[in-house]
C-alpha cells in the first residue's frame, strides 16, 4: 500500500488530504495546529509531530501551505521534510508559491534525491474534498508519470505545462487575472450603487453578459448581497499571489501596469482586511475627491 505524507491542512489541504484516505492510501499528516487534523486522524491518518516525522518512509510528500516562507520551512527548515525523506520519493508542491522559489527549491530537493513536481491547483474547497481539482503541473515527463497515481485522488484534470516551474507560472497568471477581475468588479459595482441603479438587475446582467466569468458570477452576487460568509480566498492570499505574479512579470522584462494597479488595491486590502474574504474589497472603495 502506498504511503503519502500531507503537510498543511487549511481549507484546501484538509479536503485534499482526505482524498488519500478515500482512495486507500496510508496517510501521515502534519499541520501547525493539530485540531485541524482531528477528523482525519479519526479516519485513520497518523498524526506526525513534524514535517520530518510525516515524511518518514513516504512514497510521496504533498505540501499545501501559504507562501514561500512556509514552504521553505516545511521542506528544508529544522524538523523539515528533507531530514527523513527517502531517496526517490516524490516531492509534490501544491502550494501557490513564487516561480523563483519553485526553481530554487526544486534544485535543492533534487540534489537530495527527491523527484520534484510543482503542482498548484485550481478549485474551491468543495472540489478539493471531492477530488475534482484541476492540477497545473510543471515536471519532467518521467517524473509526472511516476506521480500520476498520487495526483489522481486530487483531480482528474492534469494540465502539464512543461518543465519544473511551468505549472506555477500558469497558476500565477490565472490568479493575477482573477485579482484584476475582482478589483474591477468591485469598482464597477460601487459605481452602480452610487449611481442608484437596481443592484439585483445589475448583478443579473453582469452574470449573464459578455463580461461574465466564474469570478464575476460568484463574486457579483456576494458583493451585492454583502454576504461574505465562509471566506474561500482571503485578501492576504490574493495579494500574495498578485505580488508573486508581478515579480515574475518584471523578471521577464515586462511592465505589468494593470497588474500593479490591482496589486496596489490588494496591498491595502491585505492591511485592512487581511483574513477577510477578498470580495469585501468592494467596501474599501470609498468616495474620492469631487470633480472640478
Amino acid at each position: 500500500m502506498s504511503h503519502v505524507a500531507f503537510i498543511g491542512l487549511g481549507r484546501m489541504g484538509h479536503g485534499m488530504a482526505g482524498r488519500y484516505l478515500d482512495s486507500g492510501f496510508t496517510l501521515a499528516v502534519w499541520n501547525r495546529s493539530r485540531d485541524k487534523a482531528d477528523s482525519l486522524i479519526a479516519r485513520g491518518a497518523r498524526w506526525a509531530t513534524s514535517p520530518a516525522d510525516a515524511a518518514r518512509d513516504a512514497d510521496a510528500i504533498v505540501t499545501m501551505v501559504a507562501d514561500d516562507a512556509a514552504s521553505h520551512k516545511v521542506w528544508a527548515g529544522k524538523g523539515g521534510i528533507v531530514e527523513t525523506a527517502r531517496n526517490g520519493a516524490l516531492a509534490i508542491e501544491c502550494s501557490t508559491v513564487s516561480h523563483r522559489h519553485v526553481l530554487d527549491m526544486s534544485r535543492d530537493l533534487m540534489l537530495r534525491g527527491l523527484r520534484y513536481i510543482d503542482c498548484p491547483v485550481t478549485g474551491l474547497p468543495d472540489a478539493a474534498a471531492a477530488g475534482k481539482l484541476t492540477l497545473l503541473v510543471g515536471a519532467e515527463t518521467n517524473d509526472l508519470e511516476v506521480a500520476r497515481p498520487f495526483l489522481a485522488p486530487l483531480g482528474t484534470t492534469i494540465r502539464h505545462f512543461g518543465a519544473i516551474g511551468a505549472g506555477t507560472v500558469f497558476k500565477l497568471i490565472n490568479n493575477l487575472i482573477g485579482a484584476v477581475q475582482i478589483a474591477s468588479l468591485a469598482e464597477g459595482l460601487r459605481i452602480a450603487e452610487e449611481a442608484g441603479l437596481d443592484m439585483q438587475l445589475v448583478q443579473q446582467s453582469l452574470a449573464s453578459g459578455a463580461v461574465a466569468s466564474p469570478q464575476v458570477v460568484r463574486h457579483s452576487a456576494r458583493m451585492v448581497a454583502r454576504d461574505f460568509a465562509g471566506a474561500s480566498f482571503t485578501a492576504a492570499l490574493r495579494h500574495k499571489d498578485a505580488h508573486y505574479a508581478v515579480t515574475l512579470a518584471e523578471s521577464l522584462g515586462l511592465d505589468p501596469r494593470v497588474a500593479r494597479a490591482a496589486l496596489e488595491i490588494y496591498a491595502r486590502a491585505a492591511t485592512e482586511m487581511s483574513d477577510d474574504d477578498e470580495g469585501q474589497l468592494i467596501d474599501l472603495i470609498k468616495a474620492g475627491p469631487a470633480a472640478d
